[in-house]
């Protein structure tokens, strides 16, 4: 009985002797396994961000490429829009005209005494006379400088022939007991107009425009020099009118204009009014 009590004691006493071994060995594989668990742990969190950061890139890259499409997309259908659509006319607002009328001046060259009017080498007494003519019409703006919708701003330079028929210097001078004459020819009393002058022209897109010359500068020139055989002088003109775009540029128009000068040429006036029609083309 003594010999069980004391293997059993023995066998005890071993058992605890290696439970004492073996617990470190425990521990530290315990430990062991526990680091490994975390590494992989790890691991697998920077598996997870890297994957993450992969699909946001993915992601990322998906809408720019959607963009993309998008864009060429758009573009592809501008461009099929631009060559299904004909070639647009751009809009046309310069004008040249050829103009031809009646002129009517205030006084005729001569007043029947022609030692002592304006007509010392013309004794014409014809107030009346016709006149051809041109014009360029230059386009500023659309609305007259932004204060007035639809109203167009331009300038007109233009140039006019006028006639008012033929005469004859009979011209007699005489200094004491000495008489001189020129024997009589024909001349004739022809002149020249150039002009520029601001044009305000109203219902810009329409057809029929009415037009107004608030107040041009011209110059006049004569083709028979007055009696000191001066040819030119500078003047005012006011006027209006109206045009009718008769068909793809084609226009048709009408005005009525009055010339003024404040001084005549060496007795020789130039002041009158003259109407007429003209045909323009827009360019």
């Amino acid at each position: 009985m003594t010999f069980n009590k004391t293997k059993l004691a023995l066998s005890i006493a071993a058992a605890s002797l290696s439970l004492v071994m073996i617990a470190p060995q425990a521990q530290a594989d315990a430990a062991a396994q526990a680091d490994a668990l975390q590494t992989q742990m790890q691991q697998m969190a920077d598996q997870m961000k890297a994957m993450q950061a992969e699909l946001d890139r993915v992601k990322a890259n998906s809408a720019a490429a959607a963009n993309t499409n998008g864009k060429v997309q758009e573009l592809d259908q501008w461009m099929a829009s631009v060559k299904n659509t004909p070639d647009a006319v751009s809009a046309k607002d310069n004008l040249v005209v050829v103009r031809g009328g009646w002129e009517q001046l205030d006084h005729a060259r001569s007043d029947g005494n022609i030692q002592h009017s304006g007509g010392l080498l013309s004794d014409t007494r014809n107030a009346s006379g016709f006149l051809v003519g041109g014009a360029f019409d230059f386009n500023v703006n659309n609305d007259l400088f932004g204060l007035v919708d639809d109203t167009s701003f331009m300038v007109e330079l233009g140039f006019e022939y006028s006639q008012f028929g033929t005469g004859s210097n009979a011209l007699t001078a005489s200094s004491g007991a000495v008489v001189a004459s020129v024997s009589p020819y024909k001349s004739t009393d022809a002149r020249l107009r150039l002009n520029a002058s601001p044009k305000i022209k109203f219902m810009h897109g329409s057809k029929l425009r009415p037009w107004i010359i608030p107040v041009g500068l011209e110059l006049n020139i004569l083709g028979v020099p007055s009696n000191a055989v001066s040819v030119l002088n500078s003047g005012m003109q006011f006027g209006g009118g109206a045009e009718y775009d008769l068909y793809k540029g084609i226009v048709l128009g009408t005005d009525f204009r009055y010339h003024y000068a404040t001084s005549s040429i060496d007795g020789t006036t130039t002041n009158g009014v003259s109407a007429g029609g003209y045909v323009g083309f827009k360019f």
